[in-house]
């Protein structure tokens, strides 16, 4: 039973052909049905919510769900999917280094023109355009995104081709 975890369940549904409707129960064995004009809406299908106690906690965590799927729905031929929050590291290029070094640049042309002596040779730093690219920092951050993970991918015997 959902109670021995939550205080609280929560379940949206929705059939193809009818509204949405929400059933909301907090064990006390009463419970309330009403259309769900506040959630979002799911096309069809069902949405469990369980309000976890306190003390039950550890249910929340990504690998003990999967591992309750598995055990207990394996065969189901509907899928169940799990939002999981999920990391990839993406590069990003530095460009407020970039901007740094051409405004150290400009002004080093700005004091060149201003107060540079006629009688001194000037040193020029020619650099081509690939070697700029190349000297462009890239860093790598971790980007958090949150997937839809479909738990239960094999179908059951019965399910399958011949």
């Amino acid at each position: 039973s959902a109670y021995l975890i939550a205080d609280k369940v929560t379940v949206h549904s929705k059939h193809n052909d009818d509204e949405q409707y929400v059933w909301e129960s907090s064990a006390g064995g009463s419970f309330s049905i009403k259309p769900d004009v506040e959630g979002d809406p799911l096309g069809r299908g069902t949405k469990i919510i369980l309000h976890l106690k306190e003390d039950q906690l550890e249910y929340s965590e990504e690998k003990r769900i999967k591992d309750i799927v598995k055990k207990h729905s394996q065969f189901i031929g509907y899928p169940i999917k799990l939002l999981v929050q999920k990391e990839r590291e993406k590069e990003v290029s530095d460009d407020e280094e970039d901007k740094e070094e051409d405004k150290k640049e400009d002004d080093e042309k700005k004091e060149e023109k201003e107060g540079g002596d006629e009688d001194e040779p000037k040193v020029e730093d020619v650099e081509d355009s690939e070697e700029k690219k190349d000297k462009k920092k890239k860093k790598k951050i971790k980007e958090k995104y949150v997937e839809d993970e479909e738990l239960i991918k094999t179908k059951p015997i019965w399910m399958r081709n011949p």
